[in-house]
């Protein structure tokens, strides 16, 4: 089957080339297995110099490993994660979350984002004998519609959470799209902004596999090692893993790439913007534009493009850019979608 370019997901990119450079090159010899190498201590010190000397971090394969498992370590059995309905941890990992005993507590969301007015109803449940008890707030940064938290946002959340014995996790897969669209360094909208757990992504902006755990909040990983063993997300040959992470963080690499792929998404999104028949939902802050798309043409553009029905109902479709997205690619995809337009009229 030949491989189609397309605008389905930033997980279809494939590994950029600096990245595969350090893989190739820390592929000579042998090391240490588990984290005991030379390269895992070294970029443990780049971590540190986006964010802050206080941090625990751990390696894992997967996103949902890393959003399970860092949600492990700060919730009890009668303990529950408060998150949008549509978060991914509740939408798109398989139940995996209640798998590993979290009960999720989705509330409804506004433009992707959690609103402190829809968690407070559920602090009646803290200390009823007969509840699940709320101690988890999640975020997602960027959101699943493509939205951005600002830092004031995050602060806010956090100082809630804080306040009624909470904690605040934050997946990052696309944090770093989160990030540019902001302006802001990682540490602020994260160590600095009051987060306890961060999954911090990837895979979505380069890399072949690996995501990081870091906890701010030090003593919910006293134990973390443990849950990654019991998790089945201990890597043998983690060299492979923290040589990846060191090249994304290099010259800010994780930066330039984000940068490329936010640029690509708010340039699909102006080309179109001037057709009638082109509803862009949602304001483009990150690297995902979401519109609505007259029927007949979505089947004859998913021949060329691959892309996500996001809504079957409201005919909603989901297009994501990433590092290696072309403007060729965006201009190919625009006069394509005023030819469908134009013939179907």
């Amino acid at each position: 089957m030949k491989n189609k370019k397309g605008f389905a997901s930033d997980n279809y990119a494939g590994v950029h080339p600096r990245i595969m450079e350090a893989i190739v090159q820390s592929n000579v010899g042998e090391a240490p297995a588990y984290g005991n190498d030379i390269y895992t201590q070294k970029v443990r010190e780049i971590f540190k110099t986006h964010f802050g000397k206080n941090i625990d971090l751990f390696f894992v394969c997967l996103g949902t490993a890393a959003n399970v498992l860092g949600l492990k370590a700060a919730v009890k059995c009668h303990q529950g994660v408060v998150c949008t309905d549509i978060a991914h941890i509740n939408t798109d990992e398989c139940g995996a979350p209640e798998r590993w005993g979290l009960k999720l507590l989705p509330v409804p969301h506004k433009n992707g984002k959690i609103r402190i007015e829809e968690i407070e109803p559920l602090l009646s449940m803290k200390g009823r004998i007969h509840s699940i008890q709320p101690k988890v707030i999640s975020i997602t940064q960027a959101t699943e519609l493509g939205t951005v938290y600002s830092v004031k946002e995050i602060r806010e959340i956090a100082d809630f959470a804080h306040a009624h014995d909470m904690y605040l996790h934050m997946d990052g897969a696309r944090i770093a799209n989160a990030a540019v669209s902001l302006g802001v360094a990682l540490k602020e909208i994260t160590h600095d902004a009051g987060v306890d757990i961060l999954s911090f992504g990837g895979t979505k902006n380069g890399m072949m596999y690996g995501e990081a755990v870091l906890f701010f909040d030090r003593t919910l990983a006293q134990d973390f090692n443990y849950i990654v063993k019991q998790g089945m997300q201990l890597v043998s040959k983690m060299r492979f893993v923290s040589v990846q992470f060191e090249a994304l963080l290099k010259d800010d690499l994780w930066k330039k790439n984000a940068q490329h792929a936010n640029k690509m998404a708010k340039l699909l999104a102006d080309n179109l913007k001037d057709i009638l028949e082109i509803n862009i939902i949602n304001k483009v802050e990150a690297n995902t534009v979401f519109a609505v798309l007259p029927k007949k043409i979505i089947p004859i553009l998913q021949k060329e493009f691959s892309f996500y029905l996001w809504d079957p109902w409201t005919l909603t479709v989901r297009w994501m850019t990433s590092f290696d997205t072309n403007e060729s690619d965006v201009v190919k995809f625009t006069q394509l979608i005023e030819n469908s337009i134009n013939n179907s009229l």
